[in-house]
């Protein structure tokens, strides 16, 4: 019933055959991934050429969807935490620490039927928290740590950064290339408007506009 619900409106039957057999793809994928894992609940679907680095730190929740070409770096204190429902977009990427060495960062936990955009880049050096029903569209940028810049006698990839945490409250709608940058809580039902650079704490029913990103108006 429920596959008879997603699939109609046009779809055919040739282009449902293949939708099907892909996910199925997914879910043999996901099958083995998991078991490298700290722990999975239900269903994982993971599409081709997907890269899980550190998987023993990461935790997820029923029906994880990670979709083709996706990076999920999970060397962090905190480690990377998802809810149930939650889907990472193609080729975006999640990443406390550098592979390479460096200072670890401090992990992501995203709520229940939350999801990243494709090419997103989510910097969770320091803490990111996303909740519930929150909607992320394709490239997004999260940064939740600053380069430090205060002495002009040393260069500025030498003089380290400060880190902030990022909180995205419940039922938010992130829209297209928006910035949200270290240090910002965004109020639940907020909506950032599409290219937004938002700098500063934004009220819960927030709209919000442009660079840095103003309140256009309140939902409310």
């Amino acid at each position: 019933m429920m596959l008879n619900e997603k699939y109609k409106m046009g779809w055919g039957k040739r282009n449902t055959l293949f939708s099907l057999l892909t996910l199925f793809l997914w879910l043999v994928r996901g099958l083995f991934y998991r078991f490298f894992w700290h722990s999975s609940d239900g269903l994982t679907l993971i599409g081709p050429s997907v890269k899980i680095i550190s998987g023993h730190k990461l935790s997820v929740g029923k029906n994880f969807v990670v979709e083709r070409g996706a990076e999920i770096n999970c060397i962090s204190t905190k480690g990377i935490q998802f809810g149930d429902k939650v889907t990472i977009g193609s080729y975006a990427i999640i990443r406390p620490s550098n592979v390479y060495g460096g200072p670890v960062g401090v992990g992501l936990k995203i709520g229940n039927h939350s999801n990243i955009g494709p090419y997103s880049y989510i910097g969770c050096s320091g803490y990111i928290e996303i909740g519930n029903n929150v909607m992320m569209a394709p490239r997004v940028s999260l940064f939740a740590e600053n380069h430090n810049f205060e002495s002009i006698d040393f260069p500025m990839k030498d003089q380290g950064v400060t880190t902030a945490p990022i909180i995205i409250e419940d039922d938010c709608w992130i829209a297209a290339n928006s910035i949200i940058l270290a240090g910002v809580r965004i109020g639940k039902g907020s909506v950032i408007a599409a290219g937004s650079v938002v700098t500063k704490d934004v009220k819960p029913y927030s709209v919000m506009v442009g660079n840095p990103a103003k309140k256009l108006k309140n939902r409310t």
